[in-house]
């Protein structure tokens, strides 16, 4: 496995560790209703730093996107909406399935549709089969595949053993919004494939490699940011007790650490796909549509281990946790069999 490769996969490895910590300050916002916390969290993760890194990189912010015209930025946007509605999608899917089933549905859908087809829709997924680096890489998404399975699993039997129930808890609605977030989530792979000329015009304009995929983001992040935003303002619209009014009149102390906690979770949220972009650069052409594979596979690993260090298999029992390290030890194997399919 060679150098490239190596660290293109320990950067989407950090990247999924920062998604699976990302949530963590936002359970210290306390007093808040979730739609005002999500949306504090949202500006700084679909807005603020996309712009701000995109500022700094770019040598001339407004010609750069002005050279674009609508038929390269509409794609990109509308992908990244389509991501946005996985991410409503993703939340009410937990609500009906619980954490672990959830996860395990749409994580696993997602990384299915997000990583094959786009060399399905490109003409190049036959031709993976016919070399043994092709037939390796894909071995690797299918060993990925089974390990979220397991790491699911371990989530399922947590659950019956601490008597974790879903909040509403409704099979055949869960299972449909599982596979809607699956589909939709996807749309940030699909976007990304659909932002290779905004990446090659940064790399134009002699930005490093590991950077050229940040300005696109705030294409991408924009139209996740529409839908997600919009789906926190119509709700705090809707409610009567006017939370958000409620929310900001909290005693000062506490809105500014709300404020602050929310705003380190848009950050950590956002920094999983800087680091995504990093590991993407470092991904060979040809294999560029395993990079969600990776991310994706990741981020169910990194949640896994964040739950052990954060004590919550602390009273599953051991079963739980042996089928949870049998499934994180298949995801690494996983990673490994397609780091040598690429390099091969």
């Amino acid at each position: 496995m060679n150098n490239a490769v190596m660290l293109g996969i320990l950067w989407h490895l950090v990247g999924a560790a920062s998604a699976a910590c990302f949530y963590a300050p936002f359970k210290k916002v306390r007093r808040w209703s979730w739609e005002t916390m999500w949306s504090i969290g949202g500006l700084m993760s679909w807005l603020i730093l996309p712009w701000a890194v995109s500022y700094v990189l770019l040598p001339d912010f407004w010609r750069y996107y002005a050279a674009f015209g609508l038929s390269t930025l509409l794609p990109v946007f509308l992908f990244g909406a389509m991501w946005g509605i996985g991410n409503v999608n993703y939340g009410l899917t937990m609500r009906y399935l619980g954490m672990s089933m959830g996860i395990g549905i749409a994580i696993g859908i997602t990384l299915v549709v997000g990583t094959l087809m786009t060399p399905l829709l490109q003409g190049r997924f036959v031709a993976l089969f016919s070399s043994a680096g092709g037939q390796m890489t894909l071995l690797g998404v299918a060993i990925a595949l089974v390990g979220v399975a397991i790491v699911s699993w371990a989530g399922v039997l947590k659950e019956r053993a601490m008597g974790i129930c879903a909040e509403e808890f409704n099979l055949r609605k869960g299972l449909l919004l599982a596979v809607m977030c699956g589909i939709f989530s996807a749309g940030m792979s699909f976007a990304m494939d659909a932002a290779k000329p905004m990446h090659q015009a940064a790399a134009d304009l002699g930005i490093n490699p590991l950077y050229v995929a940040l300005p696109s983001y705030v294409v991408i992040m924009g139209g996740g940011a529409v839908i997600n935003l919009g789906y926190c303002f119509i709700r705090l619209a809707a409610k009567a007790d006017l939370s958000i009014k409620a929310d900001f009149s909290q005693a000062r102390s506490l809105l500014v650490a709300n404020v602050l906690f929310s705003l380190l979770g848009g950050t950590l949220w956002y920094l999983q796909f800087f680091f995504y972009a990093w590991g993407h650069a470092n991904i060979p052409v040809q294999y560029d549509f395993i990079s969600w594979m990776l991310h994706m596979s990741f981020y169910v690993l990194c949640g896994g281990l964040v739950g052990l260090l954060l004590n919550e298999w602390k009273n599953a029992g051991r079963r739980p946790v042996r089928v949870l390290c049998i499934g994180c030890l298949t995801i690494i194997v996983a990673a490994n069999v397609v780091g040598l399919g690429m390099a091969g």
